[in-house]
């Protein structure tokens, strides 16, 4: 019972819509019919330039960082590490807006933050790295999620599990990112402050 309660529980903190809901707030209207039509912190910088989408990417980095917390207070840090999946899985597929969401990337780092720290700082460099030299944010994310089983089972097989299940779900949301890189059709990064 104890574990249904943290699934849900999580699950229903990253299903909290917070792209659409700061866009909305910020008057840049439905971010599901402007830019991209993600509601993801891209797709917001896109519409609403970097400090909007910043406050985005801090939030929705608090969903998955809180559902790690929580999962960790009910049974332990793997418990807490299945927590945080399930945050990213409610931010891409949210019960709210019929299962169409954002494709991972800032809660994914969230609970990167709450499960470990040292990597949440290395993902970080390396998207950093990545994104500033190819011009690419999704070159850097997918570089990152294909890192990240490596430094889950660096702390413990069962949080590398988690990392896993996190790592194939945010690759799988980035699979058009992936084609149009292949394809040379992606689009550039733009950094503006405001909008």
């Amino acid at each position: 019972m104890i574990y249904a309660f943290g699934i849900i529980v999580s699950y229903l903190l990253g299903s909290v819509p917070f792209g659409l809901l700061v866009a909305r707030l910020a008057g840049k209207g439905d971010l599901r019919r402007v830019g991209s039509g993600n509601i993801g912190a891209t797709n917001v910088m896109r519409v609403g330039g970097l400090r909007l989408a910043g406050l985005v990417w801090i939030l929705d980095m608090a969903k998955a960082a809180a559902a790690v917390f929580i999962g960790n207070w009910l049974a332990g840090p793997v418990f807490g590490a299945w927590c945080g999946f399930m945050a990213v899985v409610g931010h891409c597929y949210p019960v709210w807006l019929r299962f169409r969401g954002g494709k991972g990337n800032s809660s994914m780092f969230g609970a990167l933050l709450a499960i470990s720290p040292l990597s949440f700082v290395f993902c970080g460099i390396e998207w950093l790295i990545v994104a500033l030299t190819s011009g690419y944010s999704s070159a850097g994310a997918i570089v990152g999620f294909l890192v990240l089983p490596v430094l889950g089972f660096g702390i413990a097989n069962g949080i590398g599990w988690a990392f896993v299940a996190i790592s194939a779900l945010c690759l799988w949301r980035h699979r058009e990112n992936i084609r149009r890189l292949m394809s040379g059709t992606e689009s550039k990064i733009v950094w503006k402050w405001k909008k």
